[in-house]
Formats: C-alpha cells, structure tokens, sequence
C-alpha cells in the first residue's frame, strides 16, 4: 500500500511525499529543507527515507530546497534534459548528485514513473505518472495552460490525481494583478482554471479515476470552496456526489493530507 501526502501546494511552494514498501520519492522540493522535514514527520516520514526527488520544472516554487534536500538525503534526480541544464546553470546540482534523465518512462525502486510534456513558460516542464509497486497509478499535473492530448493520454487511468485548479476566472479579471501577469496566467503556457480542472476530472471520472485532489490554487485568484465547488458541479452531469461516488479534496498551502492507495 502506498501513502501519498501533498506537503506544500501552491505559488509558495510545492512538494509532494510518494510513500512506498521499496523507497519513498519527493515530487519538486519548492519549500525549505526544515519546512520539508516538518511536514514529513506530521504524516509519520523521515527525511532520510527519501530516495529520488523527481522535479516538474525549474520555477523557484518547485526546487526552492532542492539542493539542500539532494545534500541531506543523496537522493537521486528525476528530471528533464533541459530542466537538468538549467538547474547546473542555477548551480542547484550537487556534484555526487546522480541524475536520472526522464523524457519518457524510467523505473526506479518498482515504480515506473512516465515523465509528459506540460505546457508551461519554462523549458523542460513535465508532469509525471507513477506506476507504483502495488499496482496503483498516481499522476501529478500542474503548472500547464492548457490539458493537451499528450497529457490526457497520460494521466488516463489514475487510481489518483493531483491536478492543477489555480484561478477562478472571474476572480482573476477582476483582481489586483497588472495586465501582463494576468494574461501570462490566462496563456496557453500559464496556469488552468477551475473550469478547465473540471472539464478535464468529467473525462477522468468517465475513465474509472475515483480520487482527486485540486492542487496548486492561487491564493489571490480562488479559494478552496471555489475550485471544489466548481469539479463537483461538473461531476454532478454523472449524479456523482463527493464522498459517495468519488473523493475530491484540495491540498493546503502547507498541509500534511495523507491519501492512501
């Protein structure tokens, strides 16, 4: 059985423990080393037990304490071949780091975990899926403007996902951020919306996907009770009702959610 815990979500910071029997993953490491190692211990890990940090792109929100949590750990890097190059630019690579270049499938630990494009405006950005060792697919998916066929066919049958719901239009529109960061986010290469999250989690639904948790929210651009509020009335085209017919939850700023699969 595997235990995954969004420890940090949202333009402060990401990282999300993937707990398993043959070895335990970090997906990004965009909060402090001390930060990361409370959280771990509030959903009963260790630091020390982490054996690969597998990293979506290189935006400071996402590798913020990289460096000191591949010194602390030696844990392998999974990530792009540009996401790799930029990180030896940022000078964030350790030089007994081992790096696991993933453009499309690699096997770690018994997990198969397939790397996918993200539309994003940085290099190198993928989402990735995890085939763990007990059978059960778990997908990550954030920081892309727009769910592309690629990423559909990747994240099709997850026993679990955490997808990207980051702004509420109208809220964004109307909020304090100057025209040019609204329209970065709004791009094909920003950030989906609540509506396009729930358009995508209908398809994933139809597909068998049961447990969903909304990820990555602005904090100036939605709420949580918007974003759930939002995928739960698209679900409701099936009759399907949270806590009966699937689970939906929304990961914190700064949370120790353990979901179990």
């Amino acid at each position: 059985m595997s235990r995954i815990c969004p420890l940090f979500s949202g333009s402060t910071g990401n990282c999300t423990y993937i707990g398993t029997k043959n070895g335990s993953i970090l997906v990004d490491a965009g909060a402090s080393l001390k930060g990361i190692t409370e959280s771990l211990s509030g959903v009963g890990a260790e630091i020390d037990e982490i054996k690969a940090v597998a990293v979506t792109h290189c935006h400071d929100d996402h590798i913020k304490g990289l460096r000191a949590v591949l010194r602390k750990t030696k844990a392998k890097l999974i990530c792009s071949e540009k996401t790799a190059e930029i990180l030896a630019e940022k000078n964030v690579l350790l030089p007994e780091t081992e790096t696991l270049i993933n453009e499309r499938k690699i096997s770690l630990y018994d997990t198969e975990i397939s790397a996918f494009t993200t539309s994003h405006d940085v290099e190198g950005s993928r989402g990735y899926s995890f085939l763990l060792p007990d059978g059960k697919k778990f997908s990550v998916c954030t920081d892309t403007g727009v769910i592309t066929d690629e990423i559909s066919g990747a994240i099709v049958g997850s026993d679990l996902i955490l997808l990207e719901s980051n702004h509420d239009i109208d809220m964004l529109k109307k909020g304090p951020y100057p025209p040019f960061l609204k329209v970065r986010i709004m791009s094909d290469k920003g950030h989906i919306s609540n509506a396009v999250c729930a358009e995508e989690i209908k398809k994933l639904y139809k597909n068998g996907t049961m447990r969903f948790i909304l990820g990555h929210l602005s904090l100036n651009n939605n709420t949580p009770l918007l974003a759930r509020s939002t995928s739960e009335s698209a679900l409701m085209d099936f009759s399907a009702k949270n806590g009966k017919d699937y689970i939906l939850t929304v990961a914190k700023p700064k949370g120790n959610g353990v979901t179990v699969i």
